[in-house]
């Protein structure tokens, strides 16, 4: 297991960028799919993003074209570029593994409020 640290977030205007960032206290070379997860007030969290160790990415509808996931085996790190940013992205953003390689634990998160 290892712990999740999300940073990155904050108060932005309808049309901005953020940068969000994820790091990992070991090795996420053997977390075969990470991902960026987001939760809004009153909705469910909802599984953004996602990229394979390979590099292969996922997005979902509502995000694709404007999100973009990275991530950096060697330095422990995922990262979420987020441009044109909308209110409806305002959520708590946290990283961690999808399916089998989600960690137990997850991160405080971090948040995102984009004003119109």
């Amino acid at each position: 297991q290892v712990q999740l640290v999300e940073s990155g977030g904050g108060l932005v205007q309808a049309g901005g960028s953020l940068r969000l960032s994820c790091r990992a206290s070991g090795s996420i070379s053997s977390l075969t799919i990470m991902g960026w997860y987001r939760q809004a007030p009153g909705k469910q969290r909802e599984l953004a993003a996602t990229i394979s160790v390979g590099g292969t990415t996922t997005y979902i509808d509502s995000v694709k074209g404007r999100f973009t996931i990275s991530r950096d085996n060697a330095k422990n790190m995922v990262y979420l570029q987020m441009n044109s940013l909308k209110p409806e992205d305002t959520a708590i953003y946290h990283c961690n593994g999808v399916l089998r390689w989600q960690q137990d634990s997850w991160g405080q998160g971090t948040q995102v409020t984009v004003s119109s």
